[in-house]
């Protein structure tokens, strides 16, 4: 079967999908994933084949920080959404017997799969069903919410979603000859599989019986590839470090974050890999080692702990590796996944970004490695996350209509 997964966004959006397609590829079914053309080495360093859907997220990121006006901000939306319309469509009409869309995408690729007669199902990184069990990622207000509250505050997440792309919709409706009609919201789509672990976050009783969670899909590994000797000689050379990067976020602030994490460290008294990500950290001195893109099944488990932005494959992988955290979530589904790692105990307290000092961060670091609970309890976390396949309820799915 010809399957191609479309997805759109920052390397936390797009690099599950990579484990995702080499598993469908291992299972026999050709793979191509869809995504802006920044992601073709990650995608085809893989094994998967790369269709390019226009759009740099790094770029609108900046360009969103500089503008001056609400009207500017929406126009480089529109901008971005019917680039992004239009290339989810020209890789459709590239041929797939199925695709499999990330949540963000879900109305473009609801819109393409109708046009071009192919089925489509969800595979989302973060719960997509309103529910009274808790508010969903994004979510304007969490504070004492009851059932109604949660039910409430997803819905506004959806429509928010929703209408992200809802002008591009309408748009490429005309333009690929479909009637007019109401964009489709990823809740439209049948079945629907969410790629974390119920361990972490359990599915809900009130969600409906075609919405699945069934474990994490992990990075696939590049072939061939090996870690920088300089990490291998830093790792060596002293006690495990400290991981500390923001992925994707706080593009341009490099040099305030690079200075603000080198006293950290010096204050909790660690070793430090720092990676650059968007952000652009570096680092100097010999308790702390800069790096580029590491893959986190690699290098987090060889760490004593994991300062990140709370995105959900960055969080994922610490859960993987059973080693604590200390999250600083700056927007979107990050608070959402930085509270669960506290509820979870395997991290002593969140910190969102907009709070963050050197002295918090310091502290914040001495708090999470002196309290052995939190290991034990990622540990724990993480021999249950073994456990779990992830990928075996969409194969089945897969199988039943192949």
């Amino acid at each position: 079967m010809r399957i191609l997964i479309i997805s759109a966004g920052s390397r936390g959006d797009v690099a599950p999908y990579t484990g995702l397609g080499r598993r469908l590829s291992d299972a026999g079914h050709q793979v191509a994933v869809a995504a802006h053309p920044s992601f073709e080495a990650l995608v085809a360093g893989c094994g998967l084949d790369h269709r390019p859907v226009p759009g740099d997220p790094q770029k609108l990121i900046l360009d969103w920080a500089r503008a001056t006006s609400r009207e500017e901000s929406r126009a480089l939306t529109r901008a971005y959404a019917d680039g992004l319309a239009d290339g989810v469509a020209e890789a459709v009409a590239g041929g797939a017997d199925l695709l499999l869309t990330a949540f963000g995408t879900a109305p473009l690729s609801r819109t393409a799969g109708e046009a071009f007669g192919v089925p489509v199902a969800g595979t989302y990184l973060v719960p997509a069903f309103a529910t009274g069990r808790f508010p969903l990622p994004n979510a304007r207000s969490t504070d004492g919410a009851g059932p109604e509250d949660n039910l409430a505050a997803g819905r506004d997440v959806l429509r928010r979603a929703e209408g992200t792309f809802a002008g591009a919709v309408t748009r490429l409706r005309a333009r690929l000859g479909l009637p007019a009609g109401a964009p489709p919201a990823p809740v439209d789509i049948r079945p629907a599989f969410h790629g974390y672990s119920p361990l972490v976050v359990p599915r809900p009783e009130d969600w409906p019986s075609w919405a699945e969670v069934g474990g994490y899909w992990w990075p696939a590994r590049p072939d061939g590839w090996h870690p920088p000797a300089e990490l291998v000689d830093f790792l060596q050379t002293g006690p495990p470090p400290v991981f500390i990067g923001f992925g994707s976020m706080a593009a341009g602030q490099g040099e305030r974050l690079s200075e603000l994490v080198a006293a950290a460290v010096e204050r909790a008294g660690v070793r430090a890999v720092v990676q650059a990500g968007w952000a652009g950290l570096s680092g100097s001195g010999a308790h702390v080692l800069a790096v580029g893109d590491v893959p986190h099944d690699w290098l987090f488990p060889r760490t004593a702990a994991v300062v990140h932005h709370a995105g959900a494959g960055t969080t994922a992988a610490g859960l993987r590796a059973g080693v604590p955290a200390v999250p600083v979530p700056v927007m979107a589904d990050q608070p959402f996944w930085a509270a669960r790692l506290c509820e979870l105990g395997v991290a002593p307290r969140s910190v969102p970004f907009q709070d963050l000092t050197a002295e918090v961060l310091g502290d914040a670091i001495t708090a999470c490695l002196s309290e052995p609970a939190h290991r034990r309890r990622a540990a724990e976390l993480a021999r249950g996350i073994a456990a779990e396949d992830g990928t075996a309820a969409l194969l089945a799915h897969i199988g039943s209509v192949s």
